[in-house]
This record gives C-alpha cells, structure tokens and sequence, in this order.
C-alpha cells in the first residue's frame, strides 16, 4: 500500500514538472491561408489569399499587397502590404465590388495606397482562418485580424499623429 501511495505521488511530481498543459489543437489551427498565395497573372499556384472569415461568409478581411482593383488581391511575393481590404472576391479572375481598404499609419493620413504602403516579413505574419497578425516596419504598427475586428497596436508611443487612413 504504501509503495502504491510513493508511485502516485512520484507520478504528481513529474507531471507537476511538465508544466502546464497546452492547449488541444483543432484541425483549423493547422491550416495556413498562406497556401496558395504565390500566384501572378502568368503561373496559378492556387489563386488564394489569406482571407479571415467565417465558412461561407460573404465579407472577408484580407491583407492586401496588390493596387485597388487589380484581381491579385495578396502575392506572396510581395514585401509592402498597401492595407487591409473588406472583400467579396473569390478569385482575382472576377475581380471585386464594394471593396474598401483601411491602413494604420503613423504621422500625417496618407490615401495614397503607394506612398502609405509598409514592408513586412513573412517571419512577422501568422495567417490562420480565423486571425491574422502581421508587423508593420515602416509605420511600427501591428495590425490583428479576425472574422469580425480589426486590432490596430501602435507599438512605439513617440508618435503624436496615429490614424487609420481608408480608400
């Protein structure tokens, strides 16, 4: 009886140790809305772009890397995010309607989708179906997204000016 007692309590001792006990995965934290997104005009690798919405959802945010109304809405290849967009598209072959766009910059509001642009890295960048966070270099922002929110974080408090500009 008694060694019963010292294996159970060893046994607590060690899963103690571990740690705490993370989270259970689901299957949709295993996917990435980054699949697919190399695509251009020339070669289709998927035409997809990391959209955060609900299943069959008719309005999805997405990052946009592409100009306003051109159909490649996000491009892997690219390094400047020029806002994130409110879309119905499900293909760039369709292209889209009643799109806006909003960008977080610091300083003056700037509509300019080229000049308010800011270089990311895909190291700074989780795409998942239900969020996205990606870090903004040139304006020092991180930007979240999810189905139904968008989450602008000025990280460096130096700046006076911070809006959100929209086109």
């Amino acid at each position: 009886m008694k060694t019963s007692f010292y294996a159970l309590c060893l046994l607590a001792g060690f899963t103690g140790l571990s740690g705490p006990i993370a989270a259970k995965k689901t299957p949709v934290d295993y996917v990435s809305t980054l699949v697919g997104t190399q695509s251009k005009f020339e070669l289709s690798t998927g035409n997809t772009y990391p959209a955060t919405a609900m299943p069959w959802g008719m309005n999805f945010w997405t990052p946009q890397t592409g100009k306003m109304g051109d159909g490649w809405v996000y491009t892997y290849n690219a390094d400047k995010i020029r806002g994130f967009k409110q879309t119905h598209q499900p293909s760039p072959w369709i292209n889209d309607y009643g799109q806006f766009s909003i960008m977080p910059v610091t300083g003056n509001i700037v509509f300019d989708e080229d000049k308010r642009a800011s270089w990311f890295s895909h190291k700074a960048e989780v795409a998942l179906p239900y969020y996205y966070k990606v870090y903004l270099a040139d304006h020092d922002v991180t930007t979240e997204l999810t189905k139904n929110l968008i989450l602008v974080l000025i990280l460096n408090p130096i700046y006076s000016k911070k809006c959100v500009s929209y086109r």
